[in-house]
C-alpha cells in the first residue's frame, strides 16, 4: 500500500526521568505526524486518529537519539485506514555532544492505529 517514513532527532528538553529517558507518548506523537501525512498523501485530508489496537514499549527513547517513524497502510475501508508503526533509534547519544550511528537500528515501540477520513464527496 503506502509507507511514509520520518526522521527525527530527540532533543534533551524532551527528557522526562532520570537517564535521560524520554516519556512513551513522546513515540505516540510521532505516529500522529506519520500518520497525517499518510492520509493527505491518501485522502487530501489530515484524517483523525481514532484508536490504537495495540502498542508496544520495547527499548528506552533517550534524549540524543536519533529515530526513524515508519508507517505502513495495512487496510482500507471506505473512511478508515489502518496502520503499522515502528519507531527506529538509528543513533544513540553518548554523552554530552556524543551520539553513535548504531549498525542495527534499535525497535523502540510498535503499535497498530486506525485513522479516519471525511467522507468523498
Amino acid at each position: 500500500m503506502i509507507t511514509v517514513t520520518h526522521r527525527r532527532y530527540v532533543p534533551y528538553a524532551h527528557a522526562h526521568y532520570a537517564g535521560n529517558l524520554v516519556d512513551g507518548a513522546y513515540s505516540l506523537g510521532l505516529f500522529g505526524d506519520v500518520a497525517t501525512e499518510i492520509c493527505i498523501r491518501l485522502d487530501g485530508d489530515e484524517g483523525l486518529f481514532a484508536s490504537y489496537d495495540d502498542v508496544q514499549f520495547k527499548a528506552p527513547v533517550r534524549a540524543g537519539d536519533v529515530l526513524e517513524i515508519a508507517g505502513t497502510v495495512t487496510a482500507m475501508g471506505t473512511r478508515s485506514r489502518k496502520i503499522s508503526f515502528e519507531v527506529r533509534v538509528v543513533c544513540r547519544g553518548t554523552s554530552g555532544s556524543g551520539a553513535t550511528v548504531l549498525d542495527e537500528p534499535i525497535v523502540a515501540t510498535t503499535a497498530v492505529g486506525t485513522v479516519v477520513v471525511p467522507p468523498k464527496p
